[in-house]
């Protein structure tokens, strides 16, 4: 009976003093803890990766540690090179207590603001030639600068030439991608603007008793070579003679390399003066043949009346009256030798009316 007694009392003191009972398990040093993370932004810009974020942790306790979009951690909150996007840093005090929070970096307009002037100087083309130009100069962003033309591909010149009539769109761009135009309009300028073509002409009259046997000969200066020439208004041509002309007035154009015209009106081509081998002859037949042989008293068909008359005959002259064949002129005899030397030394230098 004594035994049953004590257990019982055992029991109830164990109860009272605890034994047998769990440790209460050890207490969470982040609980009740806030860590907020706060900062600030640079944004990037363009597609450049130039943004960055500086991150702030609070509520725990430190030093902190930061991690990027679950990356390592690390001791400073300055995230660099960072192009556009969301990006979440957690931060992680002394204890592990952590916070996040997240930041988004939104690409910047390089060009905000930015202004792009393009100025430049022209240089017309000359007529239908593509030999105009352009002189392109860009400010107001940073350079260096490149240049389009009419939405060609850049350059790093503003120089363009080779250019015809008509306007032009000249892009500049500068270092950042910055834009901007303008428009140069070349316009042809005339090639014979102060352009004074003088024509010389150099004229041989007509042969009498030759039929179209003038000619001119032009010469010009002060265009540019090659020239062409026409007479009264005929087609061009490149020699700068004209035979084959009656007595008569002419008009000379010139034409130069540019189109460039003259004019020269009032160029006359007389009959050349009788050369004064054959006024001597003329002289001679009038003396001793024109008695025989005139329009009304043409002996033997022949009439040495005129001019044309005498050369047509000077064959049938020297044979009567140098030679004697068939029988001497004039009648009465020979003439004396120093005559008949006249009418030799005549045909020997051609027979016509100049020689």
């Amino acid at each position: 009976m004594k035994n049953f007694i004590v257990l019982p009392i055992l029991l109830a003191i164990g109860i009272l003093t605890g034994c047998g009972k769990d440790s209460p398990p050890p207490s969470d040093p982040c609980q009740g803890v806030s860590i907020t993370v706060t900062g600030s932004t640079s944004n990037p810009s363009g597609t450049s990766a130039n943004g960055s974020i500086s991150a702030t942790a609070s509520g725990g306790t430190g030093p902190y540690t930061y991690s990027l979009n679950g990356g390592p951690f690390q001791a400073s909150g300055q995230f660099a090179n960072l192009a556009a996007g969301a990006y979440t840093i957690v931060a992680k005090s002394a204890a592990g207590c952590t916070g996040n929070a997240i930041f988004t970096l939104t690409a910047s307009d390089p060009c905000q603001g930015v202004s792009i002037t393009v100025t430049g100087s022209t240089s017309n083309p000359s007529g239908t030639s593509a030999n105009g130009s352009i002189s392109a100069t860009a400010s107001g962003g940073t350079g260096p600068y490149t240049y389009s033309l009419n939405g060609g591909p850049f350059q790093a010149s503003g120089q363009f030439a080779n250019l015809a009539a008509g306007a032009y769109t000249i892009v500049a761009k500068s270092a950042a991608g910055c834009t901007g135009n303008a428009i140069f309009t070349l316009t042809a300028t005339s090639p014979c603007a102060g352009v004074n073509i003088i024509i010389t002409p150099t004229v041989t009259g007509t042969t009498p008793c030759v039929t179209a046997s003038g000619s001119i000969l032009v010469s010009a200066t002060g265009g540019t070579a090659p020239y062409s020439y026409n007479l009264n208004n005929g087609p061009f041509q490149s020699t700068s003679t004209f035979q084959g002309l009656n007595n008569g007035t002419y008009q000379i154009g010139v034409k130069d390399a540019n189109g460039c015209t003259a004019t020269l009106t009032g160029v006359t081509v007389e009959s050349r003066a009788e050369g004064p081998k054959f006024a001597a002859v003329k002289a001679l037949v009038q003396a001793n043949c024109v008695s025989c042989h005139s329009a009304s008293n043409a002996s033997g068909g022949m009439n040495l009346s005129t001019d044309c008359f005498i050369v047509s005959a000077k064959d049938r002259i020297k044979a009567r009256a140098v030679d004697g064949n068939p029988s001497p002129m004039p009648s009465g005899g020979l003439l004396p030798a120093s005559e008949r030397q006249k009418i030799t030394d005549w045909i020997t230098a051609g027979g016509r009316v100049i020689d």
